[in-house]
């Protein structure tokens, strides 16, 4: 049985009057039925975007309401002024369907000049790894002209780049073009690129070569300027056993405290994190990670920041977590101080 439609009070006094408004040009006629009629369009439609066809040709090609992009449409003029509230090589870039439109809005004079968000910036944090490989083969070019230009020189637009579907459509390469051309250098910049690079890519010879350069894992701790997590966060989440190892041989400490990326925060500690119950993206992965910590030097006895009264061991029995008893007694001191590769037990699923 359908249930019946409840009206609020304003929109039924809203109809009501609109009633009496048609009600009073159907008797008056003429020019003031017209008029009548395009006031009461004008408030039924009130609130809602625009009609397609009152949009210029930019905002139609990027508004995916209006249907599929036409190549060849857009107007060089509406192209140079935008009426977009972000500029249209981020409003493209940031939306996978709407790289069809990004080739031509280039070819047509589009730059990155004024884009208050950078467009890869706008992807990253839209969509941290889209997948790239199901662009055309034009669509990455624009995409690596993007990339390649020095505004696009950020710790998110990083990650975005270095992640497995870029690396596959070869959009990573635009990092070396970063490298090369002096746009990352040690200790000025206000990310740490080691931190930006997808888990992933740690073992590249892209990273090797910003080693090389001076950059170094500690930069990439701390405060910086960016959305997505620090590189050490996103593999303890992701439960990246190759990269968490390339993080705790160079900044061992981090097996117990984390920097916070905010000055008004605390540090936070990586054991604590991984008991609670909805840090580890995949729950299956949540006692090896809690191993893989204790194999690196990870205290059970080590105390919270934010409650130094209470130890990692004594949350996990808070939060009656089934891995409290893997923190206590015994079992704690059997596991602790191995190292993983030499206890394939401890990471069964290593991606």
């Amino acid at each position: 049985m359908h249930q019946p439609v409840s009206l609020s009070r304003p929109l039924l006094q809203r109809l009501a009057t609109l009633a009496a408004l048609l009600a009073f040009a159907w008797l008056a006629g003429g020019c003031t039925t017209t008029l009548v009629l395009m006031y009461v369009h004008e408030k039924i439609t009130e609130g809602m975007p625009p009609a397609c066809h009152k949009l210029d040709t930019v905002e139609r090609a990027l508004s995916p309401r209006c249907g599929n992009f036409v190549p060849g449409s857009l107007d060089p003029q509406h192209v140079a002024h935008s009426r977009l509230p972000l500029c249209p090589v981020t409003e493209a870039t940031r939306d996978p369907r709407l790289w069809p439109v990004l080739p031509e809005l280039l070819a047509k004079g589009a730059t990155l000049d004024g884009c208050a968000v950078p467009p890869l910036v706008a992807l990253a944090q839209a969509a941290p790894c889209p997948d790239f490989t199901q662009a055309s083969a034009e669509v990455l070019v624009a995409l690596r002209r993007v990339a390649e230009d020095r505004q696009s020189v950020h710790h998110d637009a990083m990650r975005v780049l270095s992640c497995p579907h870029a690396r596959t459509a070869g959009l990573h390469t635009a990092l070396d073009r970063w490298l090369t051309a002096g746009w990352l250098p040690p200790r000025t910049l206000p990310f740490g690129p080691l931190s930006a690079l997808h888990p992933e890519h740690l073992q590249s010879p892209f990273a090797r070569a910003l080693e090389a350069q001076g950059h170094t894992a500690r930069a990439g701790l701390g405060g910086y300027q960016g959305h997505l997590n620090t590189g050490f966060e996103e593999a303890l989440r992701t439960g990246h056993w190759a990269a968490l190892d390339w993080w705790l041989t160079r900044v061992p400490e981090l097996a117990n405290k984390v920097p916070p990326r905010d000055g008004r925060q605390l540090p936070w500690v990586p054991l604590a994190r991984v008991v609670g119950p909805r840090f580890i993206d995949d729950p299956s992965q949540q006692e090896a990670a809690v191993r893989f910590l204790l194999a690196r030097g990870a205290r059970p006895a080590q105390k919270l920041p934010h409650d130094p009264g209470l130890t990692v061991a004594a949350y996990a029995r808070r939060l009656q977590s089934p891995l409290a008893a893997l923190l206590e007694g015994d079992e704690a001191v059997k596991v602790a101080g191995r190292h993983p590769e030499a206890e394939a037990m401890l990471a069964p699923a290593v991606k």
